[in-house]
């Protein structure tokens, strides 16, 4: 087909930081003082999108939640997600073959007709319960690891923070290709 095969997944990181293990001094226990408390999140979605003869390539989007409001989704829209496939198609200039999960806005009927509207896209479902298979949970495992222990006073500080580390991801397509690898999958053609 000449396709891009690209899987895609999303994730959210909240101003409390992950949990990490640190150096000390013997009995002087490190702590993180956290003033972040609330529901204002950075939510991410990426893509791995890997072609015979290529490197394996990430591309991603943000959308920040900045709190509560009545009606309105936390993470991705059907747009969002639209928004990011387009992304890609015209990153990628061939066609997509997209398997992602079966995520309630990822089946909806309005995510429906954006895929159909879409003639250069394929998608194909995960089976439930199978994140080894998918190389983006790499990504978010690896960010947050790098998030561990890192106090953000405000929003725009971890946005700028988790940008620079999925920035930093794509300059190194060795740690791409090795998250690609530990799927187990054979991505090669026959």
């Amino acid at each position: 087909m000449g396709a891009w095969l690209c899987f895609e997944d999303e994730a959210g990181q909240g101003l409390r930081p992950p949990k990490g293990r640190t150096w000390g001094r013997r009995g002087h226990t490190p702590v993180v003082k956290v003033t972040a408390g609330g529901t204002k999140r950075v939510s991410m979605a990426a893509l791995i999108c890997t072609t015979a003869g290529r490197r394996p390539r990430p591309i991603y989007r943000i959308h920040l939640d900045r709190g509560p409001a009545k009606g309105r989704r936390k993470g991705f829209t059907e747009t969002g997600y639209a928004r990011l496939l387009d992304a890609a198609h015209q990153q990628l200039g061939g066609p997509v073959v997209l398997v992602w999960h079966n995520l309630n806005t990822h089946v909806s009927r309005t995510m429906q007709e954006l895929i159909a509207a879409r003639l250069r896209l394929t998608v194909y479902r995960l089976p439930p319960y199978a994140p080894e298979l998918n190389p983006v949970e790499g990504v978010w495992s690896h960010l947050k690891r790098s998030l561990a222990n890192l106090t953000k006073h405000n929003l725009d500080q971890l946005t700028a923070l988790v940008k620079t580390r999925l920035k930093l991801m794509q300059c190194r397509p060795g740690l791409i290709e090795g998250l690609t690898a530990k799927t187990g999958l054979d991505l090669q053609p026959p």
